[in-house]
């Protein structure tokens, strides 16, 4: 199946990418990229999906099931072995960064994203936590 990012919103986008995701960890933190900036992150994902996944040699995308989703481990692996690979301001990398903690695949200093949120943004951080934690 394919997703575009053409003519959706970023909760739209996320919820396309949620239709096979069980694991409401990692549904939180696709959610959490869909509500911050209309989907920033995600719409990345699927432009520069090419360039995205040659930097980690795996797909950004998993299109393996019957619905697409964000490959956590590949989003992880980049994070770790290779942070230049995302370019973005500082409050943008760390909701990326808090989605990726959000499946234990990143830790985060939180004073340090705390620093370079918004009200908007820490709010929706806030929301992905208690998502993540009671499966709201």
């Amino acid at each position: 199946m394919t997703v575009t990012s053409d003519g959706m919103t970023g909760t739209e986008l996320a919820k396309s990418l949620l239709h096979s995701v069980g694991n409401e960890w990692m549904r939180a933190a696709t959610r959490l990229l869909g509500a911050h900036r209309n989907g920033f992150w995600l719409r990345r994902f699927l432009e520069e999906e090419a360039e995205i996944s040659a930097a980690a040699d795996q797909p950004i995308i998993d299109r393996d099931g019957v619905h697409p989703s964000v490959n956590w481990d590949t989003i992880g692996l980049l994070m770790l072995s290779r942070p230049g690979a995302f370019k973005a301001s500082a409050s943008e990398l760390a909701m990326l960064e808090v989605a990726a903690s959000l499946v234990s695949r990143c830790g985060v200093q939180l004073g340090q994203v705390l620093r370079v949120v918004d009200d908007a943004e820490f709010r929706l951080i806030l929301r992905a936590q208690e998502e993540a934690a009671f499966g709201t």
